[in-house]
């Protein structure tokens, strides 16, 4: 009879039928089928020789490993999973002043179109002194060009403190965040901050200087900071000369006021731009809120 080994654990397997190809205990290749007494190999056939102990037992046939192919069963409903969403960390509550700073790009939003409405209302009256030098002017046209100017330069105004004072809120908690970046603790109290920045006359010089301490710690904004504090500059002054100018009594005077007045309100509301530039600009967002997208030079 003949007889197939196994070339992985050489164990021998009888041919009943047809050759088979793969071990039945351990699944390694067989052998071509040979006969018992036949020593030497056809040419052209699968034989690798086998040591074995002069003598010895012929190794045992491997038992195939046994297939566990049963459905994992858990003790408990499984926590897991690719699709579950993060544990939400437990938020902080907001304090007054982080609240207040969140409002600080809405309330200069408004003030830019304020300041923008303002200045247009004074530039109408501009053009309505001129018509009325050849001309009388319409009592109605006179009453809607005074009701927008009173309008304007007091909600302007109004909205404008609001911002301020939000934008006060938002430099507190960019400052102390960017003291932390570098391991370190503001070294200005809050209530200097505030003091310095809402005081009349005052808040013409410290507001550049909390906001050069504040680029000393994040160099992205140092040049926009220069250019807010000579605009914010600029405009305080502005205001002071504005309203020195409308005291005068002659006509002219008044007339040069009132042109003086739109250059006031435009530069207010540069100033209320630039801050909120300034504000997106630490925190890492565009005019429009987005996250700012950073571009990558590379050599071409």
């Amino acid at each position: 009879m003949s007889v197939q080994v196994c070339v992985r654990c050489a164990s021998r397997w009888p041919v009943t039928g047809a050759p088979a190809r793969w071990c039945p205990g351990c699944r390694g290749a067989l052998m071509s089928p040979i006969r018992p007494g036949k020593v030497e190999p056809r040419a052209g056939r699968n034989f690798r020789w086998v040591a074995r102990r002069p003598g010895g037992a012929p190794t045992p046939t491997v038992p195939r490993a046994a297939v566990d192919d049963r459905t994992p069963a858990y003790r408990e409903t499984p926590r897991w999973g690719l699709s579950d969403p993060r544990p939400a960390e437990d938020a902080m509550p907001q304090t007054r002043t982080e609240r207040l700073a969140e409002l600080a790009p809405t309330l200069l939003g408004a003030t830019i179109v304020l300041f923008g409405l303002a200045a247009v209302a004074e530039l109408l009256r501009y053009g309505l002194l001129l018509h009325n030098r050849n001309a009388l002017v319409s009592p109605t046209v006179l009453a809607v060009s005074d009701a927008l100017v009173f309008t304007m330069g007091v909600l302007a105004p109004l909205v404008a403190f609001a911002a301020a004072s939000a934008s006060v809120a938002w430099l507190l908690g960019a400052r102390r965040a960017a003291w932390h970046r570098v391991g370190r603790e503001d070294p200005r109290s809050a209530a200097a901050v505030a003091f310095g920045c809402l005081v009349p006359v005052v808040n013409l010089v410290w507001p550049g200087v909390f906001l050069g301490e504040l680029a000393t710690a994040d160099h992205r904004i140092a040049s926009l900071v220069r250019v807010w504090w000579v605009t914010w500059a600029v405009s305080g002054v502005m205001l002071i000369v504005s309203l020195v100018w409308r005291s005068q009594d002659s006509l002219q005077a008044r007339a040069n006021g009132v042109l003086f007045a739109v250059l006031t309100n435009l530069v207010a509301a540069a100033v209320a731009a630039l801050t909120l530039m300034l504000t997106r600009r630490v925190d890492g967002l565009d005019l429009g809120g987005r996250p700012r997208s950073h571009t990558r030079w590379v050599v071409a």
